[in-house]
């Protein structure tokens, strides 16, 4: 979601947060004192964020709902008061009971009241009809059993120094100054997906590209052979069963490899789930460094489904 000509615009980022309470669907709605209207958690970036970053830390902040975000809900643009556009990204975020429980939430200057409603209740709440429109939008994934889901994430490693230049084996070539800074700036934005597990290619240069996602959730990083090099030359198919067993799983995991196996994840995950490998989609495994694509799926009648897949690109650097 990094695009040069989002420069000019404001950026923000938000989600429509829902969870089930009584075989009911509920959508969280907050109460904005400042500005005296009724509206869905978001706010602007901060520099050098990205936007599935910002509306993880914008619902804590507003909310104090610790959340993972599901399948993207696109964005919303509009002007604002100095002639400005302002692009918002919304996901759709199922909220534990847990995290209800835990919210450190209290009214204040700008927040004066949280409040979780029906849908249609909401709609009638909600002061702009580009949020009602949005909620259209999360009413139909949900009605087709797209909104509760685990992420499958493809992760490229991050810019390392190029072969030519590298005496040792492939094996051990380090990430440049650049893909350092890559790593560090899009551990949030991966954390942002709630992944459960982190798997990596044994190489030097995967490891320390979710070093800084390892530090920051404190999952520990798992070296798996198939999604080496070494591996795919020896056998492309390799890396099958280990998406068989995650989706197996059903809970969230994230694989750092390479780009000639990045496709083959991509592939998998289509197999796994039944879905035609259309052109979009093997898009989505066409990543350059530091790049992601995180594949969203749900189980409906005992059966993967893949919901959506978005890619994610790291903060432009000067």
């Amino acid at each position: 979601m990094s695009d040069i000509s989002n420069a000019a615009k404001v950026i923000a980022a938000g989600a429509v947060c829902w969870r089930v309470e009584g075989g009911k669907v509920r959508v969280l709605l907050v109460h904005r004192e400042t500005r005296a209207d009724v509206g869905l958690p978001k706010g602007k970036l901060d520099p050098g964020e990205t936007p599935p970053q910002t509306a993880v830390r914008e619902v804590a902040e507003e909310t104090g709902l610790s959340i993972r975000l599901g399948p993207s809900l696109g964005s919303i643009e509009y002007t604002i008061g100095d002639g400005r556009q302002k692009i918002v990204y919304y996901w759709a975020a199922e909220v534990s009971e847990e995290s209800v429980k835990a919210s450190t939430f209290s009214p204040n200057a700008e927040i004066a009241k949280l409040s979780w409603h029906s849908i249609a209740k909401a709609k009638e709440l909600l002061s702009y009809p580009r949020d009602r429109e949005l909620l259209d939008l999360f009413a139909k994934l949900h009605e087709t059993g797209g909104a509760s889901t685990f992420p499958i994430i493809a992760l490229r490693h991050a810019k390392a120094i190029p072969p030519g230049a590298w005496d040792g084996p492939d094996a051990t070539r380090p990430l440049l100054h650049r893909g350092m800074d890559q790593a560090s700036a899009i551990a949030a934005a991966l954390a942002a997906f709630g992944p459960a597990k982190i798997l990596s290619s044994p190489a030097a240069r995967c490891l320390a590209t979710v070093a800084p996602l390892g530090k920051l959730t404190g999952l520990s990083i798992r070296k798996k052979k198939a999604l080496g090099q070494d591996a795919f030359e020896e056998d492309e198919a390799r890396v099958r069963p280990l998406i068989k067993g995650i989706v197996k799983e059903a809970k969230g995991a994230l694989l750092c490899s390479h780009s000639p196996i990045i496709p083959d994840i991509v592939e998998a995950v289509a197999k796994v789930t039944r879905t035609q490998l259309g052109s979009d989609l093997r898009r989505s495994g066409m990543l350059s460094t530091a790049e992601f694509t995180v594949m969203h799926i749900a189980i409906e009648n005992d059966l993967p489904v893949l919901i959506s897949a978005e890619t994610y690109s790291p903060p432009l650097f000067d």
